[in-house]
């Protein structure tokens, strides 16, 4: 467990490693991260739609005139109810299930009165297993969280606590995957997900990419994060050239051979 507990108290597992100005932004859920890197460049078809929860739709896209089809593309199944944290869980046992918990648990809505502590929170209680998890660990989340808030209200002109203005917000949402290795209890992956922000009602939003690698076992009759998990995906990488972060519908999205996801109906 103390290797466990290593991986948790790393401040860069929830903030994104990106440039210098936006090494504060929320990226989603970047447990035991092997690479919490963004791209700076801007996704295709510009801004996505608002997200009201963390199981709301995806952003939706208008596609640009340079569109490159996504050779590879998956409608993800969807958990079969939620609990009592809001989240969705209870994920078929599949390798699509596996990527579907993963997606679900890297998609965050950070806006209003919905803190980065209110989401890592729910997130570490939804989708991590239960031999990982310990007070040490949660009291060590909600230490790192409240460090982005923070940074986010003051970006924002608010003070600590207080609500994000309107027009405020920063949304972590799943675009893409890469199965790394996969087995019928447990499944490792990069994540591909696009983070966007913006500070307020008048200004512009900034978009960029992140690349997790994440790892997830089938325990208890769903799928959850563990540290056993990602210690094997990092195995499984080690000396291995990480995917080209691209946004859906260019052509380097191919090349690194993610594959784009679709919404199930």
């Amino acid at each position: 467990m103390a290797r466990t507990r290593g991986s948790w108290n790393s401040p860069s597992i929830w903030v994104a490693g990106a440039a210098a100005a936006a090494v504060a932004t929320l990226t989603g859920y970047l447990m035991f991260s092997g690479d919490d890197s963004a791209s700076s460049t801007p996704a295709k078809g510009g801004t996505g739609s608002s997200v009201s929860s963390p199981a709301g739709p995806p952003p939706s896209y208008a596609a640009p005139s340079d569109w490159t089809e996504p050779e590879r593309w998956v409608a993800l199944p969807r958990g079969q109810r939620t609990d009592a944290g809001g989240s969705e869980v209870g994920f078929p046992h599949t390798v699509e299930g596996a990527v579907a918990m993963l997606k679900a648990a890297n998609t965050t809505v950070i806006e209003g009165d919905r803190s980065n502590v209110d989401e890592q929170l729910r997130i570490y209680r939804s989708y991590v297993g239960k031999a990982d998890q310990s007070a040490g660990n949660a009291k060590q989340i909600e230490k790192n969280a409240e460090q982005t808030d923070r940074v986010l209200r003051r970006r924002a002109g608010v003070l600590p606590g207080e609500p994000l203005p309107s027009g405020a917000y920063v949304r972590s949402y799943v675009v893409g995957y890469k199965v790394i290795k996969a087995s019928p209890d447990e499944v490792s992956v990069w994540v591909l997900a696009r983070v966007t922000q913006k500070t307020g009602e008048l200004d512009n939003e900034s978009s960029s990419f992140t690349r997790t690698l994440a790892g997830a076992q089938w325990q208890d009759g769903d799928w959850k994060m563990t540290g056993a998990a990602i210690r094997n995906a990092r195995h499984a990488t080690q000396g291995k050239a990480k995917p080209e972060m691209a946004a859906v519908g260019d052509a380097a999205f191919n090349d690194a051979a993610w594959t784009a996801i679709r919404e199930a109906s």
